[in-house]
């Protein structure tokens, strides 16, 4: 997916909070080797390596677009490369952390994947991860809504994103089957207050938005935000709006 980060920074404190709930759940030790998984701009990455000193930090992310802002985070300990995680997984490299905030709900089918990553632990590690929960929030259900009318749904050929994030048990269940001692799993709403409407519009172009953009070029993809656009301020009236966000922690050692 082509992503903006221009777009995706215009709420980075919001975006940021969740990020600093998890640093907390890190057992600090000198001298780690830690991996980022979609460290997109790598800004976080960076204060990562701020919170483990000494520590080797690596970063990935598959889009080119948001590394090219990675320059000035890629120092002290910090190494950034455009990977996908997929492919990071295939290289059956360890980690005394494996860490990443907002990226998984972009990999599919979690029941398959959340093993694979155990193994990317280090005897003695830690796993830290946070994915949103919102794919029933009103504006993410809006999306696909549109998405199913026409003429956009002939246009996406019926695509609608599938989305992987699995309930809390079954992360912790997870855990459990894969040998993960001190589990823990919740889930956190962060109450956002945006301006109105069109700040929710601008939320969610940066992320939700993308992949049916992708697919709706020209006209259509105008049309379609349009449609979006004036759908949700039908949901989201007057100013400010409450837009509460709901988000999945979780940490386990190995």
């Amino acid at each position: 997916m082509v992503w903006n980060p221009d777009i995706y920074n215009q709420f980075k404190s919001e975006r940021f909070e969740p990020f600093y709930d998890l640093i907390e759940l890190i057992d600090v030790k000198p001298y780690l080797k830690v991996i980022d998984l979609g460290c997109g701009t790598g800004e976080l990455t960076g204060l990562l390596a701020n919170h483990l000193p000494g520590s080797a930090v690596f970063g990935i992310d598959s889009s080119a677009e948001m590394l090219r802002r990675s320059s000035e985070y890629a120092q002290n300990g910090v190494i950034l490369e455009q990977r996908s995680i997929e492919k990071q997984l295939e290289m059956h490299h360890q980690f005394d952390i494996v860490f990443s905030t907002a990226a998984l709900h972009w990999v599919p089918d979690h029941q398959y994947l959340f093993p694979k990553l155990m193994k990317m632990v280090s005897p003695g590690g830690q796993m830290i991860i946070q994915v949103p929960n919102n794919d029933e929030q009103p504006s993410h259900a809006a999306l696909k809504e549109i998405a199913a009318r026409e003429p956009y749904k002939l246009a996406l050929k019926s695509h609608v994103r599938a989305y992987p994030v699995l309930d809390i048990e079954d992360y912790a269940q997870l855990f459990y089957e894969n040998g993960a001692t001190q589990i823990k799993v919740y889930e956190k709403v962060y109450p956002h207050v945006l301006n109105n409407a069109d700040a929710v519009f601008d939320w969610v172009s940066g992320t939700a938005l993308i992949p049916y953009l992708e697919k709706l070029r020209g006209d259509m993809g105008d049309s379609f935000k349009i449609a979006f656009r004036h759908k949700l301020r039908d949901i989201f009236i007057g100013s400010p709006v409450f837009y509460p966000f709901k988000r999945i922690l979780m940490a386990a050692k190995f």
